[in-house]
């Protein structure tokens, strides 16, 4: 025992600098456990926060639509367009809205690659196209 302690002083008085191959693998093993923990817990805040965003988005466009629907004459959805929500909300963030008929709608948007759809004016948001 004391010929170790005898080694690691007379290693000590030297002053060697540096790492050993083993003392390097070591912290890139941990290093890659980080990393293994950490990468799919980001990717799964992504995706949460990408979906969640595409439904706000979504819930954010029905007052102007409705707004557009109740500002023409005749009452209808038809000639709906993103141009013509953001004249009444400029903060409307949806894909190509479309008429399904005179009194329907269907509104998307995308964040990220989620995809979220409400077929209107009394559907739920879903996944789902309308």
């Amino acid at each position: 025992m004391s010929s170790f302690i005898g080694k690691l002083q007379a290693r000590l008085r030297k002053e060697e600098s540096g790492f050993t191959l083993i003392e390097l693998l070591i912290v890139l093993v941990i290093i890659g456990i980080l990393l293994a923990i950490a990468v799919p817990s980001y990717l799964g805040f992504k995706d949460r926060a990408n979906n969640a965003a595409a439904k706000a988005n979504v819930r954010a466009a029905v007052p102007a639509v409705e707004a557009f629907y109740s500002d023409q004459p005749t009452n209808t959805y038809v000639g709906m367009t993103v141009g013509a929500l953001q004249l009444i909300d400029a903060g409307v963030r949806v894909n190509a809205p479309t008429a399904l008929s005179a009194t329907s709608y269907c509104i998307s948007a995308t964040v990220g690659a989620k995809t979220w759809y409400k077929g209107g004016p009394a559907g739920d948001i879903t996944s789902l196209a309308c």
